[in-house]
């Protein structure tokens, strides 16, 4: 499929330099598997999951069949004093995979609406709770927590702030954990833990009731793959228990199966009050996030309201949507019956050494990673970021999808992929970077 000048100049798209673009498109008109297709018929190698979407692989028939199913029988159905019965066997799919008891479950359309709404979750709570003046959030530096005007306030990424204001006061940001020391450390560095006293300081500045909740990526994806230090998340989780600060997990790149078990909170052993996901959750397929709450939220809150009265004045048009709800039980079901975090669990060895093996690169600043997640940063050139942006479209030309966050290079395949898909990518980005 070929498309005109003229036919690429009315869409406006996202996070893109849309003059480049339209001077030269990059598109893609099919998928399958581990590939996609170009407009040119050039078959490309998908090193991204899309994006962080597609662990269970592109086109799947399984949750076609699914989604056109349940639109010839429910196309939609309000949320608002009405359901269907698929949110309910949703929510009882996903609380069968989210830790100990985090087993209520709110479906909003994206990973920045999850974030949006376990803001205004957690607000709600220490209000049923005659905590009100909770009103202060903490974040983290370099932090990516989606594009709504909540989000963007907790957002440590400079670009995703400064066109827009103050956005939401009282928002801190801990400092990030990207520490030189740590370079080129694969798994958890040794060197940052106390770097999580920061929340301390806020605690003794703000006043010991003052702070809602603490956002934190447990592997910060979209900045450039942040793996946490040892013993950090585990810091945290204490300092919040010491002064009634709920621990939100963004998990809607490291959710369902990327860490290597369904959560990073399983995988790290740090049990959050409240999961944000996303993406996975619907292989891509359809639109979809959800937050998942321990019980003792979801019962403060709820039980606070008179009888009869709605106890959360918050919701979306499309909440727990049919379609969507058919497509993320049908993904579900492909993770299980295929045991894809398994599957995905035992090639990360294998993932890890092979992105580990582009350090002798000379072009190569660091190596990050973890499961089937890794972070290849490379030397600036004239500008932080050209590089990346560079690369990013020298691959695709080359026959490699992944992202590109300022110069770091972002490699996560979907979980079918075996070990000479990994070999293919490998190989291409090397043969990329040799060109710098």
């Amino acid at each position: 499929m070929t498309l005109s000048s003229d036919a690429l100049e009315q869409h406006w798209l996202p996070f893109t330099a849309n003059r480049d673009f339209k001077r030269e498109p990059r598109l893609f008109v099919r998928a399958s598997g581990m590939y996609y297709w170009n407009q040119n018929g050039d078959k490309i190698l998908d090193g991204c999951s899309g994006l962080f979407t597609t662990a269970a692989g592109h086109c799947r028939p399984e949750i076609a069949k699914a989604v056109n199913e349940q639109l010839l029988t429910l196309d939609f159905t309000p949320s608002f004093m009405r359901s269907h019965p698929g949110a309910f066997q949703l929510a009882n799919a996903v609380a069968a995979l989210t830790p100990e008891d985090l087993s209520h479950v709110f479906f909003c359309n994206s990973g920045s609406e999850a974030v949006d709404t376990a803001i205004k979750i957690a607000f709600a709570y220490h209000l049923a709770r005659n905590e009100g003046q909770r009103t202060y959030l903490v974040s983290r530096e370099r932090a990516y927590h989606g594009v709504n005007m909540g989000g963007t306030a907790l957002s440590g990424m400079v670009k995703n702030r400064e066109a827009f204001g103050a956005v939401m006061p009282g928002v801190l940001h801990l400092r990030h954990t990207l520490l030189p020391q740590n370079r080129l450390t694969r798994g958890l560095g040794e060197h940052g833990v106390e770097l999580a006293d920061d929340l301390l300081r806020f605690v003794q500045l703000v006043g010991e009731k003052r702070i809602a909740a603490v956002f934190v990526e447990p592997i910060a994806g979209s900045t450039g793959v942040i793996v946490p230090p040892k013993g950090y998340l585990e810091r945290v989780r204490e300092i919040c228990d010491r002064f009634g600060i709920l621990l939100v997990f963004d998990e809607v790149i490291c959710g369902f199966g990327r860490t290597g078990q369904p959560f990073a909170a399983n995988t790290f052993g740090v049990l959050p009050d409240i999961i944000t996901l996303a993406k996975a959750l619907t292989n891509g397929a359809q639109p979809m996030g959800a937050v998942a709450v321990r019980d003792s939220i979801y019962r403060t809150i709820t039980e606070s309201a008179p009888d009869g009265a709605t106890e959360f004045f918050h919701g979306y048009t499309y909440s727990a949507h049919p379609a969507a709800c058919a497509a993320g039980l049908a993904t579900l079901k492909i993770y299980e019956t295929e045991d894809l975090f398994a599957k995905g669990r035992e090639l990360a060895p294998y993932f890890q050494d092979a992105m580990f093996a582009l350090q002798d690169i000379g072009v190569v600043a660091d190596v990050r990673g973890f499961g089937m997640l890794a972070g290849v940063e490379i030397k600036p050139g004239k500008a932080a970021g050209v590089r990346g942006a560079d690369l990013q479209a020298k691959l695709f030309d080359r026959g490699l999808h992944l992202k590109t966050t300022g110069d770091v290079a972002i490699i996560a395949p979907a979980f079918i992929c075996g070990r000479p898909e990994v070999d293919i990518i490998v190989a291409m980005l090397r043969d990329a970077l040799a060109d710098y």
